[in-house]
């Protein structure tokens, strides 16, 4: 891993460089740097080879950094948190749920360049090529049980968009319960996955997808999406400033979330509700109706020519009729 960051932060500054120079750089020898190098464009990164000139990275590259990361978390985040930087993982999700927890309340934080299972909710595939998007989970241990953790996802959602925002992104919407929109496209994604028991402390493992640089997707994903680069081409996003906000947002509301519960933020969601107001249809029930906003516990209502609805996290999933 090491090598790898650190041939791609030699080849970061768009120059040419010789296979000779590399090999110097590295320590290594000319076929491994050939070796290297080819597992690096396997994942989709472009590196442009002249005989004579060497090698070139072809675009800017968003390179993750642990120490940058840690540097930008707020100090209260940084006493809790324990970070991980991966090239490659299966999840980050799957990551944190394997980690042992090492006493206290310590946070767990793992963050990938690329992940190979990438997932969704209710199993759905999440795109996620190398080098351009963000793949983030935390582990942290919350009180209350299964049951007081109602609208946890919706709170993460409003976190998420906080960051952004404060990093430049402007009109962020949310979609219940887990999605992150910039007119009307997926922009984020999140993961809730709970370990504990029923009643008590739970282990929380809050995972987020970003779509940051990405400029296309993978055959499978079947909505609209948009990236940050595209939503606000103005902004310089960097990888590590984003991963560090969305962290110490996140951390910051999950500790109101345990004081206060959703009713917290049930206004600050419903003002941020992309839905509202919208026809709807719910899959795979197919109910019609239009979107109503949030009730106190984060269920979702929705007006049908028969009543309003509640839906519930976990049972449907809601879309835009045509």
């Amino acid at each position: 891993m090491r090598k790898n960051q650190t041939l791609l932060s030699i080849l970061s500054d768009g120059e040419w460089h010789s296979g000779e120079a590399l090999a110097q750089s590295l320590g290594v020898s000319r076929t491994a740097v050939w070796k290297q190098l080819n597992r690096l464009i396997e994942p989709g990164l472009a590196i442009e080879r002249v005989r004579g000139k060497g090698y070139r990275l072809q675009g800017h590259l968003d390179l993750l950094d642990h120490d940058a990361i840690i540097s930008l978390l707020a100090d209260s985040a940084r006493r809790r948190a324990s970070l991980e930087v991966l090239d490659k993982v299966d999840s980050t999700n799957s990551r944190v749920m394997q980690f042992e927890r090492r006493g206290g309340d310590d946070v767990f934080i793992c963050v990938a360049d690329r992940q190979t299972q990438g997932r969704g909710r209710r199993g759905r595939v999440w795109s996620s090529p190398a080098g351009e998007n963000i793949y983030l989970s935390m582990g942290v241990r919350l009180q209350g049980g299964f049951s007081a953790l109602e609208g946890l996802s919706l709170v993460v959602g409003i976190a998420v968009c906080r960051a952004l925002e404060s990093l430049g992104l402007k009109g962020a919407a949310l979609k219940w319960p887990n999605d992150v929109l910039f007119n009307g496209c997926k922009l984020a994604g999140i993961l809730i996955e709970l370990q504990g028991e029923l009643e008590g402390a739970v282990r929380v493992i809050v995972g987020v997808g970003i779509n940051v640089h990405m400029d296309r997707v993978d055959a499978a994903v079947d909505q609209p999406w948009v990236s940050l680069d595209r939503a606000a081409p103005s902004v310089t996003w960097r990888r590590n400033e984003i991963i560090a906000e969305v962290v110490n947002q996140t951390l910051e509301a999950l500790a109101h979330f345990e004081r206060a519960g959703f009713t917290a933020f049930q206004d600050e969601w419903r003002a941020r509700d992309g839905l509202l107001g919208a026809s709807l249809h719910t899959e795979p029930e197919n109910l019609q109706g239009v979107g109503a906003g949030v009730d106190s516990a984060g269920a979702y209502l929705l007006d049908t020519a028969d009543g309003q609805v509640i839906i519930r996290a976990g049972e449907l999933s809601l879309r835009r009729s045509q």
